[in-house]
């Protein structure tokens, strides 16, 4: 066996194990195996990481199964998260290891995607619709890997009641800066023994107090 063929053995191996984490979260077997199809195809050769070419990628006949994973089947995802964190950590964690956050843009063309409003964005270097995520990533000489996200929510969507039923944002969401997010995300991450030594944001993060604080007070060193 060539050494190309060892090491897709060994990635499909993983995989499975990784997916045989979460496998409890989706309770019929036919969502398990969708969403299986699903992560292959996030991580396969697609140009468009859209339902319908992954769909075609995964010899579905259309998207109308992951459509349905994604929008209306019943399933915790922050098990999902919770799980994948638990796994970064066994494979990745040292005991200096680095909590980083970070945002992001998703382009948008509509109005009806939660969050999605005229605002900044790197992704474009300016204003513009789209919809903008925190997110929270793990480093350490071992590796790095996204460990946990939050979507940034405008207050002109907090403020709306009935934008957000339609896209069914829950009641009790409230505004949150950045900042605030990123601190959400810093309490559940750091809650449960964490290797981790070291923040790291930008000085958006940095120059708010609250955040800087819940650094101090979960000893954490900051750095921007």
């Amino acid at each position: 066996m060539d050494s190309i063929s060892i090491e897709v053995d060994e990635w499909t191996a993983r995989f499975d194990e990784l997916f045989a984490r979460i496998a409890g979260v989706f309770t019929r077997v036919d969502l398990r195996r969708c969403a299986m199809d699903y992560m292959r195809g996030l991580l396969g050769p697609v140009e468009r990481k859209n339902t319908w070419q992954i769909a075609e990628y995964a010899g579905h006949c259309g998207p109308y199964r992951f459509q349905n994973l994604l929008g209306r089947a019943s399933w915790d995802p922050d098990r999902v998260r919770d799980e994948l964190r638990g796994y970064v950590f066994e494979e990745l964690g040292e005991d200096d290891g680095v909590l980083i956050f970070d945002e992001t843009g998703f382009i948008k063309k509509g109005e009806a995607s939660a969050g999605v409003a005229r605002q900044y964005t790197g992704t474009s270097g300016k204003v513009d619709n789209c919809q903008v995520a925190v997110f929270a990533a793990y480093a350490s000489r071992a590796g790095r890997a996204l460990i946990d996200r939050d979507l940034y929510l405008p207050k002109s969507w907090t403020g709306d009641e009935r934008r957000r039923a339609e896209a069914r944002v829950p009641d009790a969401r409230r505004f949150l800066t950045k900042p605030e997010l990123a601190v959400r995300m810093m309490t559940r991450i750091l809650g449960q023994d964490a290797p981790v030594r070291w923040v790291a944001a930008d000085e958006a993060y940095g120059q708010d107090a609250k955040f800087r604080a819940a650094c101090l007070h979960r000893n954490a060193i900051y750095d921007a």
